[in-house]
């Protein structure tokens, strides 16, 4: 199924979801610009793919001051740009009840890479998608455990669960507008997320979960299809389960708060 975004801008495409997702929309025919902050793999990305339908920017998202010049670069450069996917992050092992084994600062850049670079990028993205006369999207990864949370690495539920509840109330605040909000929910997948390097704990991480390439079909497949929400198998279990009520109240919340100000 041909992808409907003909030119794809990939942030996080340096390995694991965002490469995989990455080379299959080359695949589909879309043209594709990937981001990340190691040089060496983009640039294997576009000698694999080719320069005719690909192109590489290395960029860190956590210099959130920068962000601002590096989408105006992007835009200027790829004026037919109309998907925009953010899909950088990293996991960390915390033991919140020992204070004294918890560094802030990898806390800290922790939530700014999941979280806050996600809010920075989107904002310095949006005038441009909203001011184009065709569809356009901003496509975000989040993980299952948005919806529930793994004890061991606490900071990583709450910077992805930040992100699901800001990404359900931009889509509302977008809804009459050009631009599309997708959210795919990832399971574990076998990725370099949980690797021994950054996660000591952990042995053997890049075991842990589903297959990559069976992640990359089924992801695909929903995305191609139009849906706003992706979520994958045990993720999409844990979705199923209660997520539809709660944006239920969301919504009911959304309608009463309407009817509120408008004195109905």
């Amino acid at each position: 199924m041909p992808f409907q975004y003909k030119k794809v801008l990939v942030i996080g495409a340096t390995s694991g979801i965002g490469e995989a997702l990455a080379s299959r929309f080359v695949k589909e025919g879309s043209y594709v610009i990937v981001v990340g902050r190691r040089k060496e793999k983009l640039e294997k990305f576009v000698h694999e793919h080719g320069k005719d339908k690909s192109s590489a920017v290395p960029f860190d998202i956590t210099e959130l001051e920068k962000i601002p010049n590096f989408v105006t670069n992007i835009t200027k450069t790829h004026t037919d740009l109309d998907c925009v996917m953010i899909n950088s992050g990293i996991q960390r092992g915390f033991d919140f009840s020992k204070p004294e084994t918890v560094d802030l600062k990898v806390v800290q850049e922790e939530f700014t890479t999941n979280y806050l670079s996600y809010l920075a990028l989107t904002n310095a993205f949006l005038p441009f998608l909203k001011s184009k006369k065709e569809k356009a999207a901003i496509m975000y990864t989040t993980s299952g455990l948005a919806l529930v949370p793994l004890v061991r690495c606490a900071n990583y539920c709450a910077s992805k669960a930040a992100l699901h509840h800001y990404i359900l109330c931009l889509r509302e605040q977008l809804r009459d507008s050009n631009v599309k909000i997708v959210e795919l929910f990832p399971p574990a997948v076998q990725t370099e997320l949980h690797d021994e390097k950054h996660q000591p704990d952990i042995k053997n991480g890049s075991s842990i979960g589903m297959p990559l390439a069976e992640f990359t079909n089924e992801a695909y497949e929903g995305l191609a299809a139009g849906k706003e929400e992706v979520a994958v198998q045990q993720a999409e279990k844990w979705y199923e389960n209660f997520e539809p009520q709660r944006q239920e109240l969301f919504h009911n919340m959304i309608n009463m708060m309407g009817k509120t100000r408008s004195g109905k």
